[in-house]
């Protein structure tokens, strides 16, 4: 697959989260910071300079790039571990802001981080880890059967959406729009409306 064609990794979560900020950051090629995305990236700002390093039998590497062109996904690990030893093992772990969701965006992104290196390195990846700003604990998570199944079908799912090149109509919902920092962009309280168009103008005339 050529390069042009592959999916960023954040893709993945953006559209967990929602596939029209999927849309508009990765077709109509949009985007805007809050306090919130301006905390993750102080998060990230050490994970994110490519350097390598050796502590209590684990070699780390950060911002090391990741790739799995059989799947078209590409994108940059925050930290990968070697581990050696007895336990001998490779594990990503992705930097976080916040604390852990309920949904599985995180993990989606994780697993699909473990994709790239399993094709890259010739293993078999079976863990990673998410560390939480917040909470400044890790999180271990196991890429089961369940968690590769649903990182492929979301893979082909952000994949038609942006090959599509269409972005879907807003739908406000408080909990998720009033924290993302595309909000003033996407308008979800304006343009989510389910009301007619002419039955809104109607409103808006008597109100006045």
């Amino acid at each position: 697959m050529e390069d042009e064609e592959l999916i960023p990794l954040s893709a993945l979560q953006h559209f967990l989260y929602c596939p029209r900020q999927c849309a508009l950051i990765h077709v109509e090629q949009m985007w805007a910071e809050n306090r919130l995305t301006a905390e993750g990236k102080l998060l990230h700002e050490r994970a994110d300079q490519a350097q390598t390093g050796q502590r209590h039998g684990v070699r780390t590497a950060t911002a090391m790039p990741l790739v799995n062109r059989d799947l078209g996904i590409v994108g940059i690990a925050d930290v990968v571990e070697f581990h050696t030893g007895e336990a001998a093992r490779v594990m990503p772990v992705e930097y976080k802001r916040g604390r852990p969701k309920q949904h599985r965006a995180d993990e989606v992104q994780l697993c699909a981080q473990g994709l790239c290196l399993e094709t890259m390195l010739g293993l078999t990846i079976e863990e990673g880890a998410l560390f939480y700003g917040q909470s400044r604990r890790r999180v271990r998570v196991m890429f089961d059967a369940t968690l590769r199944t649903l990182t492929l079908s979301i893979i082909a799912a952000t994949r038609a959406l942006i090959e599509a090149g269409q972005t879907p109509q807003a739908e406000y919902a408080a909990r998720r729009c009033d924290a993302c920092s595309l909000i003033d962009i996407c308008q979800p309280r304006l343009l989510g409306r389910t009301v007619p168009v002419n039955a809104w103008l109607a409103k808006q005339l008597e109100d006045d």
